[in-house]
């Protein structure tokens, strides 16, 4: 086990449990370094963010457990910020305002401008993606990867951020439905994402959820795209996306081996002197 994860949820977002419990976990987990990154409030209502008036609060509880467990665990404040054109505000602002100790990028919902334009492709139900796939692409998979794709290229190129997120979690409701990952063009798009990843010296989490939700077959991102970052040298670090405390170090071992299997010797940290490689 890394003992480190920098990808984690609580009740302020759609966690299921406290920050202090998260911490608390962390500690008697052995864990030396643990970063809290729940969702950033987004401009509608929804179950999934932290509220915007709850935003500041967020930030002073992570900095008051930090100096009370400073003793026992490296703690870190972070947010995921989502990516929705015409949406979103820039990630810069925020974490300026909330002096973040680093970001990281992802896109759960596809579209822009409006709420109601928005496809989610993320969560625990299948028919959410079918429908949106069938309202907002006429069950063109093709179209609505792309979509996708070119949304998280549009963030990489205009956000400043640290980790990006699952890149490849479309495919998870997919689940060798609609199009497989041999196909050409879907490994075109991600071979274009993985180059303006590499160019913006991004960090990449293998994410271990959707495998132990049991909603995935692979880690995000797949086998194969891992040995075209090792080739690449895009610096990985591994992740639970936890969203309950006895989650947060879930098929570490494993991951730590789809990452030496795909070349990697080593993987990021982060600590007080920000990012720097150590051996998996």
């Amino acid at each position: 086990m890394t003992g480190q994860n920098l990808h984690t949820h609580t009740l302020y977002s759609d966690g299921k449990a406290s920050m202090r419990q998260v911490v608390e976990t962390a500690v008697a987990q052995n864990m030396h370094t643990l970063g809290i990154s729940d969702h950033a409030p987004v401009s509608f209502d929804n179950a999934f963010s932290i509220k915007p008036d709850q935003l500041q609060d967020y930030c002073r509880e992570l900095r008051f457990l930090q100096k009370e467990y400073s003793h026992l665990l490296h703690l870190f404040l972070a947010l995921e910020m989502d990516f929705i054109p015409g949406i979103s505000q820039p990630f810069s602002g925020l974490k300026d305002q909330c002096g973040l100790d680093y970001v990281i990028g992802s896109v759960h919902l596809v579209g822009s401008n409006h709420p109601e334009n928005l496809w989610f492709t993320d969560g625990p139900v299948r028919d959410t993606f079918d429908e949106g796939l069938a309202t907002f692409f006429g069950n063109d998979i093709r179209k609505a990867v792309g979509a996708f794709f070119r949304q998280t290229n549009q963030m990489i190129e205009q956000e400043v951020f640290d980790v990006i997120g699952h890149f490849d979690k479309i495919k998870m409701h997919n689940q060798n439905r609609f199009f497989t990952e041999d196909e050409a063009w879907y490994r075109d798009m991600v071979m274009e994402t993985l180059q303006l990843i590499r160019e913006k010296n991004l960090i990449v989490e293998i994410n271990t959820r959707g495998v132990y939700k049991k909603r995935s077959d692979s880690f995000f991102p797949s086998g194969w795209i891992l040995q075209k970052m090792n080739s690449m040298h895009v610096p990985v670090l591994i992740s639970s996306d936890a969203h309950q405390a006895e989650e947060l170090q879930m098929l570490f071992p494993e991951a730590n081996d789809a990452l030496k299997s795909a070349g990697y010797a080593e993987q990021m940290h982060f600590s007080d002197k920000g990012w720097e490689l150590r051996p998996i």
